[in-house]
């Protein structure tokens, strides 16, 4: 049901990174070689708005600094279903236009470079280790358009990278919902109701889902609780980015 061979896109950009010299996706300068190389020169990855001081749960962005594992009003009132949340980035500056060449371009040195961002987000939070990532499924019909699931080509990186299986056939996106942009927190909630099912038993206990960009909440949300009801105990969400 779940680990994936290294298909075409992994094979591609494995191959592109192992050719070129890394080079900034912002600037053009010449980019970071520690750490497996970065597409990013050391001052375009200084200025990235990083999502360090965030709500626990959700992981959006707090105004100011606040202690370690401090919850936001709005998890406080209406505990979402997962105990977790954390982001390599808040959506703003640079990031849409990283997030957006990797969603909608295929930009594949931009998929890796989110993928190599979340990665390093996780080490530095250094959460409980879940036993496999669910990417965030696309409907059939937006993946045969789109040609990909962003959420899955960052969730491969992450894995190589954490040394994590992936889990891409466990759930799967029933409903063809329209796209999520340009709704507000109320009709988004309405818009994914049952668009999310499971594909026979579960046999995690711990996942970590993980997505591109999580703005309200309510995708992540929804999969939780359908993951919920087939038994999964404990589930984080990791994301490239989370809008404030």
């Amino acid at each position: 049901m779940f680990v994936d061979p290294v298909d075409k896109w992994s094979w591609i950009s494995g191959l592109v990174s192992g050719l070129f010299a890394p080079t900034c996706a912002l600037c053009g300068a010449p980019g970071l070689t520690t750490g497996g190389g970065r597409d990013l020169c050391p001052g375009c990855a200084a200025e990235l708005p990083h999502n360090r001081d965030a709500c626990l749960q959700c992981a959006v962005p707090f105004d100011s600094p606040m202690p370690a594992g401090t919850r936001c009003a709005a998890c406080q009132r209406h505990p979402p279903p997962f105990e977790t949340s954390l982001a390599a980035f808040r959506y703003e500056a640079a990031i849409p236009t990283l997030i957006g060449g990797a969603k909608f371009r295929g930009r594949l040195n931009l998929v890796r470079l989110l993928g190599q961002c979340l990665a390093d987000r996780v080490r530095e939070v250094d959460p409980p280790c879940p036993q496999v990532l669910l990417p965030v499924p696309l409907h059939a019909s937006r993946l045969r358009t789109r040609g990909y699931n962003q959420a899955l080509e960052i969730a491969r990186v992450v894995g190589r990278e954490l040394a994590l299986p992936i889990d891409h056939g466990a759930c799967v996106r029933i409903a063809p919902t329209p796209p999520q942009a340009g709704l507000d927190e109320r009709a988004r909630h309405r818009n994914i109701r049952g668009a999310f099912r499971v594909r026979g038993p579960v046999p995690w206990d711990h996942v970590a889902i993980l997505d591109d960009v999580v703005t309200t909440g309510s995708t992540v949300a929804e999969l939780s609780r359908v993951l919920r009801k087939a038994g999964v105990r404990r589930i984080q969400v990791w994301a490239a980015a989370r809008t404030p």
